[in-house]
């Protein structure tokens, strides 16, 4: 019913925002006589406000067209490497017809990006894919919003998220390094753990940036929610099902919105600060101040719907049993052994400053990792750096990306098993294989 009330909600509230846009445009064109009465430039201000908080907002794109390699521009195409019901496997391959700069793509390391599926869209680690790019392959999780799933796929559960995990590393093959950023690092870790305990061949390196591996130390707001309230409150007050308008109708799912509400809550003086400061700008007529808010709230406003299965899964066994600390988490009948990873490096990565996940709880994966040699771990505190500035912005481009560009190029030339396994073969043309990486 409450879903179904939002839906309502929004559907009376999108003329009104559409009218908003118009209205405010109305005010600042300088073709419009209205553009030239006083105060015309706050009236504008606050209608182009009205329509950014009332607004639907739609999944962004990656739109990375191109990045720079050795200082030469090389195009990017977004491409789908693999698709599954709940996820797309996303390969960002770069072209060029320098054949220096070529050569050197060719042979650059092969990353995974498990991005979160926590409400917002992959879209995300926009920042984390750009800067990737520059030195390695990049492949990424875009996870599909729940809603949009229609109820004959079956359900999806955090054990479901493992196993894809596994089919992506066994896609893109065992000779790359796996970043996960926030939420995935226990589901990763599990994933990684499960193979090595079944012989298989696991990555080269896996990254864990500002994850709940052991939610217990430094809990945050958002770790106390998960602790305090009962499972069956979770189930019985945040579970909704898909309303008619959607493919996914009739799923139960975590709605996005209340997602989005619960982010907005942690710091409503923030956001409020934000809004107001977007006022100002508009009638300074600061102009690049104004888009720098613009792009930052399309991407915080646009949220997915989560599988009802999965989150609540995920609240039982991160945040309530500590599964994977206490080795008592069981995947498909076979125990999560983190201990039985040999050939991996691990790397983790906290924010001083993060409210999202406390410090030492990223941390907590090397104790877990016991199978690892001490000389193949290190731990990177980004000092001054929230959750999102780890993987985002100047200090994730200055700080934390060297870190982790030096740590996979180390262990991509001296991978800790000694024999890798040879690379699929390639039926590109040889017009491809002269231009692409």
């Amino acid at each position: 019913m409450l879903y179904q009330l939002y839906e309502t909600q929004r559907a009376l509230m999108s003329p009104f925002a559409e009218f908003a846009s118009a209205a405010a445009k109305l005010y600042s064109h300088p073709l419009s006589p209205f553009s030239h009465m006083p105060a015309s430039q706050r009236m504008s201000a606050g209608l182009d406000l009205m329509h950014r908080l009332a607004k639907e907002y739609e999944k962004p794109e990656f739109n990375i067209p191109s990045v720079q390699v050795d200082g030469v521009d090389v195009a990017v195409q977004e491409l789908v490497a693999l698709e599954k019901p709940f996820c797309r496997l996303l390969r960002f391959k770069r072209y060029s017809d320098n054949e220096t700069v070529l050569a050197k793509m060719k042979s650059q390391p092969t990353v995974l990006v498990v991005a979160p599926l926590s409400g917002h869209h992959a879209t995300l680690l926009r920042d984390t894919v750009r800067q990737l790019l520059k030195d390695h392959k990049v492949y990424i999780t875009d996870w599909t919003d729940a809603r949009m799933v229609s109820l004959d796929q079956g359900a999806f559960h955090l054990d479901d998220y493992i196993y894809y995990v596994q089919d992506f590393i066994r896609h893109v093959g065992e000779d790359c390094h796996v970043i996960s950023v926030c939420q995935p690092t226990v589901p990763v870790l599990a994933a990684i753990s499960l193979m090595a305990s079944n012989g298989e061949a696991t990555p080269r390196s896996m990254t864990m940036m500002g994850g709940p591996i052991d939610a217990r130390r430094s809990p945050t707001a958002v770790n106390n929610l998960a602790m305090n309230k009962s499972y069956s409150w979770f189930e019985n007050n945040v579970i909704h099902r898909v309303p008619t308008n959607y493919p996914g109708e009739g799923r139960r799912v975590y709605p996005g919105f209340l997602q989005h509400t619960g982010f907005v809550a942690m710091n409503p003086d923030r956001h409020l600060t934000s809004h107001y400061d977007y006022f100002l700008d508009l009638v300074r007529g600061d102009d690049d101040s104004a888009e720098s808010h613009r792009r930052f709230y399309d991407e915080y406003n646009a949220v997915l719907d989560m599988p009802a299965e999965y989150y609540l899964d995920t609240i039982r066994t991160v945040f309530q049993d500590f599964a994977l600390v206490n080795g008592t988490w069981d995947v498909g009948g076979q125990r999560v052994r983190p201990q039985d990873i040999h050939e991996t490096a691990l790397l983790t990565v906290e924010g001083e400053l993060d409210d999202i996940s406390g410090a030492g709880q990223t941390r907590a994966a090397h104790e877990l990792c016991s199978g690892i040699a001490p000389e193949h771990q290190r731990h990177y505190d980004a000092i001054g750096a929230g959750h999102y500035g780890i993987f985002s912005g100047r200090r994730w481009r200055e700080k934390v990306y060297p870190t982790v560009r030096d740590f996979i190029a180390k262990y991509d030339a001296a991978p800790l098993h000694q024999t890798a396994a040879p690379r699929r073969s390639s039926t590109k043309t040889s017009r491809q294989r002269q231009t692409t990486e």
